[in-house]
């Protein structure tokens, strides 16, 4: 999808970091709501991903899914599957791809999601 005229600008990619990208609709969705519920959490998310998307050692925000959710298929790869917990409940899931160094956003919401229910 172009930008077009009233769209959000995103930044580019800082030299060395990830380019984030939504992988589905429903997360370019989430992503705009958690933008307007909890802004400044959203941005520091934005700019913990794109420098570093898996830390190690993993941070309490910023950790690798388990079990069924460790990884995850995008355009025919086997990604590792890691969330960033923005507030209480809201939550990004991504999916960082290290030889194009990119982060497909799978999920963005800012309700628990209900695949760990």
């Amino acid at each position: 999808m172009s930008a077009k005229r009233g769209d959000r600008a995103a930044p580019p990619a800082r030299p060395g970091g990830y380019t984030l990208r939504f992988a589905t609709n429903d997360a370019a969705k989430g992503w705009e709501e958690l933008c307007r519920q909890a802004a400044a959490n959203t941005r520091a998310a934005f700019d913990a991903i794109e420098s570093n998307p898996c830390p190690s050692p993993p941070t309490n925000r910023q950790h690798p899914l388990k079990g069924s959710l460790a990884t995850a298929a995008h355009s025919g790869k086997t990604l590792p599957q890691w969330q960033y917990e923005v507030t209480s409940g809201g939550r990004i899931w991504y999916l960082p791809d290290p030889d194009t160094r990119t982060c497909w956003i799978r999920h963005a919401g800012t309700e628990h999601p209900k695949a760990t229910d």
